[in-house]
């Protein structure tokens, strides 16, 4: 089950939907597309449909978010069951043997670990090679501070990952459920990684770049230049700092770091030239 949500991205969802298409799987891999289109304006739902005529459409009320709706797409998917949900953002393209060699690198920890594992690919900026998601190691046991985890050839461990491209096996669904309903937008994905590793689950990153998604989140606070009230805006936007979804995370997988993430975001809003100036 291919899971995806969407808002007025037409073209870009298109383009994803049409990389789908274009995958080179072997014998017995089935695609069922599970889409919640969060009342787009643009005809998205319309024009996939025309893409993939069978596809699952869902519709939101506007208000899903990211996390939202993959969650309705997700709940979708269960009724119908499926041996794996590929998580998938709608402005990622798939290269041509992704989805396989997703399923062979989660192959090759069974096999040789005996694991049920979730498998992350990583994406790179369109105009150069660089890496704009996939999976991280952590650097600190005690607070969010990561680097990411590549190999062009090997499978490697990670201990969370971005859901750009993201494969979870239905053992581990079946386990843990689905993404949190604590978060609306983007940490959902940290959350599930990072509990799927603590019920003792493995976290992998298949090899190589599996496709092309800029990282288009920008600066994560405000310029000083803005109002205070912009900036207090943006720290409790889930599209922002997603104040309090961002302490529940801390909470609950870094409760000692808990403080110092509160002042920092407090900081953040109230001092912005610190970042501005130093970018730290």
């Amino acid at each position: 089950a291919v899971l995806l949500a969407t808002f007025n991205r037409k073209e870009k969802t298109i383009a994803c939907i049409k990389s789908l298409l274009a995958q080179e799987l072997k014998d017995k891999v089935k695609l069922d597309i599970f889409l919640t289109d969060d009342s787009s304006s643009d005809g998205t739902a319309e024009a996939v449909e025309e893409v993939w005529p069978r596809a699952n459409i869902l519709h939101g009320n506007g208000k899903l978010f990211w996390a939202g709706g993959m969650r309705n797409s997700w709940n979708e998917a269960l009724k119908h069951g499926a041996d794996f949900y590929l998580l998938l953002n709608d402005d990622t393209l798939l290269h041509v043997r992704a989805i396989q060699t997703l399923l062979d690198s989660y192959k090759k920890i069974l096999s040789e670990k005996q694991l049920q594992s979730i498998l992350i690919g990583s994406t790179s900026e369109f105009d150069d090679n660089s890496i704009s998601y996939g999976g991280k190691k952590l650097l600190s046991k005690y607070k969010i501070k990561y680097a990411d985890v590549y190999s062009e050839k090997e499978v490697m461990e990670c201990d969370l990952g971005n859901a750009n491209i993201m494969l979870v096996p239905d053992q581990i669904v079946k386990s843990i459920g689905i993404l949190s309903s604590a978060y609306s937008h983007g940490i959902a994905d940290f959350d599930y990684t990072l509990n799927a590793k603590r019920e003792g689950f493995g976290v992998h990153v298949a090899p190589g770049i599996l496709g092309t998604c800029n990282d288009d989140h920008g600066n994560n606070w405000k310029s000083q230049k803005t109002t205070l009230s912009e900036r207090i805006k943006f720290l409790k936007s889930p599209k922002g700092l997603a104040y309090s979804e961002y302490l529940h995370l801390t909470k609950k997988f870094f409760p000692i770091s808990l403080p110092e993430t509160f002042i920092k975001l407090w900081l953040k809003t109230f001092f912005p030239v610190i970042w501005d100036k130093f970018k730290i």
